[in-house]
């Protein structure tokens, strides 16, 4: 299987659609709330896998990745 080259903009572009942090940026929402999707499982689908993608990244520090593209999601 072969990376998907958008899936990092994704995570600045598409919001929550669902819960506590609905319409929050899926690249804002907070470790906390990941950790318990964690536990709890994560959605089934796309929203899934940005959501495990997201919680990787803020586990192990790589936040400064999706800078460039946040920057980019004002410029619109």
């Amino acid at each position: 299987m072969n990376p998907d080259p958008t899936l990092l903009l994704n995570l600045t572009s598409i919001q929550m659609p669902f819960g506590k942090y609905k319409g929050t940026y899926l690249c804002d929402l907070p470790v906390s709330y990941l950790e318990w999707f964690e536990q709890k499982g994560f959605p089934e689908g796309k929203l899934g896998i940005l959501l495990q993608t997201i919680y990787e990244i803020k586990l192990n520090g790589l936040e400064y990745l999706l800078v460039p593209l946040r920057k980019s999601r004002f410029k619109k």
